[in-house]
């Protein structure tokens, strides 16, 4: 049985966590299970280790005396790395445990100081002892193999206009990402008739190396007044989930091109009016999907459904309109940067100015790249193949 490392760090990455073990084990804040079904059970040592008394393990839980002050800074190389050891030997004490370890699954907010800058941390100290697992992240870092992207922007957006909400709160959030979460590996949990893992999800949504961010959503997501009136069904839930307001990341897929994407359904159905509705989307939307990755939407069909659903889908997709959250970000802090705003909180804690230059040009290498494959046609590859063909026959 494959085996996921769950990580979670800091304040959000530990009520996202919270959210998620309920939602998909029935699993409460001690590590007590009080779920409704025994499915809930089948595979829980995917993510689960229990404890002789069915409690989470005390020494799993790792803390320093002082916070990072909401510095990323403080946190990445003064708080952070005093506490970073202690870390890593919980993570190959728990590695070690493992019969099939397939990779590992981390947690923790974009911004902030305890999560962003020791997630980063210790991202990159797992991957210099573990190079060879998957490596999957709900938030952006360049180190990870798949990053889900994540934004507050959005997901308040599904909060007002979805669900009808008028006040949502973290809560009501993290309730939003914990069921995408669970759909992203239900396949490792459940049985179904098509299933997957991290590992093949990476080989068909990651066409090259550094696009590997993905947009997420879930489906079905109606307010609480119309759920009497809603109709679970494969087209309703296929509908739903390409619809750009269903996205949980502030970019239209609208602007820009799909390069990949990967639908996930869960529940009793048929695979092949699944499969008949992913070819009439690419069909009828055949601009929004470049021509030269046929066949690029990849289907995987889950037998058990969430708790309290009797259908529902996981929609991931690779599409270059995620520049745009990029292009926001480099903007706002384009604007702060050139006037060092803020920079002393940083610096004082040991960073350096080029480490905020180099980022900066990473990010604007990033945003080329996706504009890059965006503008590309099937014409053009065939131009570069015969002009290579001409360079080997020349030499």
């Amino acid at each position: 049985m494959l085996e996921i490392l769950h990580i979670q760090g800091g304040q959000c990455g530990n009520q996202i966590g919270a959210k998620f073990g309920v939602r998909k084990h029935g699993i409460d804040s001690t590590g007590r299970y009080h779920g409704e079904s025994d499915l809930q059970l089948e595979r829980i040592n995917v993510y689960y280790n229990e404890a002789g008394c069915g409690d989470f393990r005390a020494d799993n839980f790792a803390f320093g005396k002082f916070g990072a002050g909401n510095n990323w800074a403080k946190g990445h190389y003064t708080e952070g790395a005093e506490l970073i050891d202690f870390v890593l030997d919980i993570v190959r004490k728990e590695a070690e445990n493992c019969d099939c370890l397939q990779g590992f699954q981390v947690y923790y907010s974009l911004g902030g100081g305890t999560g962003s800058e020791m997630g980063m941390l210790l991202i990159s100290k797992i991957r210099e002892e573990y190079p060879d697992r998957m490596m999957l992240t709900f938030f952006l870092v360049e180190n990870a193999d798949e990053c889900m992207i994540l934004d507050n922007e959005a997901l308040y957006d599904i909060c007002f206009r979805t669900l009808k909400l008028t006040t949502p709160s973290f809560g009501d959030l993290n309730h939003l990402i914990s069921a995408t979460m669970s759909g992203v590996t239900c396949c490792l949990r459940f049985s179904g008739q098509l299933n997957s893992d991290l590992r093949k999800l990476a080989i068909n949504l990651i066409p090259f190396p550094r696009l590997h961010y993905f947009m997420v959503g879930f489906a079905p997501l109606t307010s609480w007044g119309s759920q009497q009136y809603r109709a679970l069904t494969v087209p309703e839930l296929t509908q739903q989930m390409w619809d750009s307001k269903n996205m949980m990341c502030a970019a239209d897929p609208r602007h820009g091109r799909y390069l990949t994407a990967s639908t996930m359904f869960r529940g009793k159905m048929s695979t092949k009016e699944v499969d008949e509705h992913m070819i009439n989307v690419q069909n009828k939307n055949s601009s929004y999907f470049v021509e030269w990755i046929p066949n690029n939407v990849k289907s995987i069909v889950c037998d058990i459904p969430p708790t309290g659903l009797k259908m529902a889908s996981t929609f991931i997709g690779n599409s270059t309109s995620i520049q745009e959250m990029f292009r926001r970000v480099s903007e706002q802090f384009t604007a702060m940067f050139k006037r060092k705003a803020f920079l002393h909180w940083y610096t004082g804690e040991g960073m350096d100015e080029m480490e905020f230059t180099e980022a900066e040009s990473n990010m604007n290498d990033l945003v080329s790249e996706y504009q890059q494959y965006q503008d590309a046609t099937a014409d053009e590859e065939k131009y570069y193949e015969e002009e290579e063909e001409e360079d080997a026959q020349e030499v």
